[in-house]
């Protein structure tokens, strides 16, 4: 897949178990895994910090093939449920840093236009989460608004 700033198709560097099934090797019941991601969201955890954490330290290295749902799935049915999508609302913490570095250095050009390609990357997946109903139809990005939050 390519990026979408960038002509390049980059790579990921991280390689996904070989088939979909569920491994034989696991020890947890899916109850406990279920209850493990509670358990680990109600630390604060994000759901890909969830996974990560699922693979590296509870050698779980997918939780789809052993509970037929995914994380987030999971995190909604026992009503944890993110108030804005995690990739939008890395975007605006990201946008914000750099809001927070151009106070300090205004003459960095590279990192204003580094700005303008993250707040459209922002527009663009809003626009999206707005016609899934995932986020209110009224949503707005402003960067005055998102240093408020």
């Amino acid at each position: 897949m390519a990026r979408t700033h960038a002509h390049t198709h980059g790579k990921s560097h991280s390689i996904r178990p070989a088939t979909k099934d569920a491994p034989n090797w696991i020890n947890q019941k899916p109850k406990e895994i279920v209850e493990l991601i509670v358990k680990l969201s109600n630390e604060g955890l994000s759901p890909s910090e969830i996974g990560l954490k699922l693979r590296d330290e509870h050698a779980i290295p997918l939780v789809k093939p052993i509970l037929g749902k995914s994380i987030t799935t999971v995190l909604n049915e026992n009503n944890i449920n993110a108030t804005m999508p995690e990739d939008l609302n890395k975007l605006v913490q990201k946008a914000l840093g750099l809001q927070k570095h151009l106070k300090t250095h205004n003459s960095d050009r590279r990192n204003v236009r580094s700005l303008e390609l993250i707040e459209s990357k922002i527009h663009r997946i809003s626009k999206y989460y707005k016609n899934n109903g995932k986020i209110p139809s009224n949503w707005k990005y402003s960067a005055v608004i998102a240093q408020l939050e």
